[in-house]
């Protein structure tokens, strides 16, 4: 593991332990989904962002960054142009099988006295 990854991983579990804690710490806005649709509920959706809020979601997308990063990193490729193979054949359960394999298989020996 190369020492950016570190960081980044690091940087990472911070920002889930952060975002857990900072959620936690959020007061409800009330309501719940059953009167979101009628009557009381409906002024929730006009309601601007506080600031413990925007800071929320600022850190759910440097969290998402930081997944893409390292996953970038791990796989060693970038977003575009290059293979999911890394130039080998995709291994697959599709294997050509010999027909007369199994059935010799399944035969008792040339040499095994059938008579009794």
């Amino acid at each position: 593991m190369g020492i950016v990854e570190g960081i980044l991983w690091v940087l990472f579990v911070l920002s889930c332990l952060l975002i857990s804690a900072v959620i936690l710490l959020q007061e409800g806005k009330g309501g719940g989904l059953g009167e979101a649709f009628g009557g009381a509920g409906a002024q929730t959706f006009g309601v601007k962002a506080g600031g413990i809020t925007k800071f929320t979601g600022y850190l759910a997308v440097g969290i998402v960054i930081l997944a893409v990063a390292i996953t970038n990193i791990r796989s060693g490729s970038s977003l575009v142009g290059d293979s999911i193979y890394d130039g080998q054949a995709p291994i697959t359960n599709n294997a050509p099988v010999d027909a007369g394999a199994g059935a010799a298989a399944d035969a008792p020996p040339a040499d095994a006295d059938q008579d009794g």
